[in-house]
């Protein structure tokens, strides 16, 4: 596994990869909440701490919308993905 990269956070860059979108959902006092959409339409909840350390290590960014922020995988998360270990 690429050095820094935590289990869960490859999991969601992985899941990017393959297709899902990661998007948070704001509401009107601005808490999110944030989760991977299948191409099947299901979503499943991805933790803030993952998506925080995703974004501090700069390898996803989002378009900052609001209600609904959609995160893109970054040339350095493609890079981080080509330097992990498969399994």
């Amino acid at each position: 596994m690429t050095v820094g990269i935590r289990p869960a956070e490859l999991r969601v860059l992985r899941a990017m990869a393959f297709g899902q979108s990661l998007k948070d959902h704001r509401d009107l006092e601005g808490n999110k909440v944030f989760r991977l959409h299948a191409l099947d339409g299901s979503a499943a909840p991805v933790a803030a701490g993952v998506v925080r350390a995703l974004v501090e290590q700069g390898l996803v960014d989002s378009n900052k919308k609001f209600p609904a922020a959609t995160y893109w995988l970054t040339e350095a998360g493609r890079s981080a993905l080509d330097g992990a270990a498969v399994g």
